[in-house]
Order: structure tokens, then sequence, then C-alpha cells
């Protein structure tokens, strides 16, 4: 598959170093690793947003039960404190 070239990329410094860095050290171009890690970025992102709309749909088709925020919280904090107690 032939590649475009879609835009130019700026990085800061310290990315720009960590790239360089990581090119040298696996003997792979800059390039393919920025490609790599985009193509990686957007399938997580994909990922990402396929759960958000299933989620989306269970509440929108009563499977799942909206709660409040405060109520989450609440939930959250309960279960961050059982699990603190089971580990002591």
């Amino acid at each position: 598959m032939p590649t475009l070239k879609y835009m130019e990329l700026h990085l800061s410094s310290d990315l720009a170093a960590k790239l360089n860095r990581l090119a040298a050290e696996t003997g792979r171009p800059e390039d393919e690793l920025i490609q790599e890690a985009m193509a990686g970025y957007f399938a997580e992102l994909e990922h990402l947003r396929e759960g958000l709309d299933n989620r989306y749909d269970d509440v929108k088709n009563g499977r799942v039960k909206p709660i409040e925020g405060q109520e989450a919280f609440e939930h959250l904090r309960k279960k961050s404190k059982a699990r603190r107690i089971q580990r002591s």
C-alpha cells in the first residue's frame, strides 16, 4: 500500500528525543514508529467509541439503569474501602 505524505508533524523536544532514542534502539525508521503509534491510537479510540456507543444503547433501551453522580461516587468509595479492608 503506498504511503501518502499527509501532514507535517511538530513534536516537543522531549517527545522528539524519545522518538529518536526508540528509533536508534530498535533500528526502525521514525516514520514507521509514528505510523504504528497512530494506528494503535486510532484502534484504541475506535474500541472506546464502540464501548461508549454500546453503553449508551444499553441505557437508551433500558438494559442499564443510570445512577446519579453522587450515588456513583459513594458506590466507588465503598468498593475501595472494602478492597483496602480485604488486603489487610
